[in-house]
């Protein structure tokens, strides 16, 4: 076993004691947490989104009653041409 390299480590990873600070007391100090203005605006909107709806009812309310009404008409060709332009922009082909 090689000691000079155990010594040589030992002083690596010693634990130094700590010293000792003079002038201020454990009571005295504090401990202090500000939050940024960007931060309370974001905590303002995030309680605005959790109060707010998550639906629209002024554009549902009208579908829905006309759905109920049978007055409400889906064009099949429409919706196929729709379906296919979102998917060919998700997909850009």
């Amino acid at each position: 076993m090689r000691i000079e390299a155990y010594n040589a480590m030992s002083q690596i990873y010693s634990a130094k004691k700590p010293t000792k600070v003079t002038g201020t007391s454990a009571a005295s100090r504090t401990d202090q947490v500000s939050i940024s203005s960007f931060g309370r605006d974001m905590q303002n909107v995030r309680q605005a989104i959790a109060n707010s709806s998550d639906i629209r009812s002024d554009i549902t309310e009208p579908l829905k009653s006309r759905i109920q009404s049978g007055e409400y008409k889906v064009n099949s060709d429409d919706f196929a041409g729709k379906l296919l332009e979102k998917f060919g922009e998700k997909y850009s082909f």
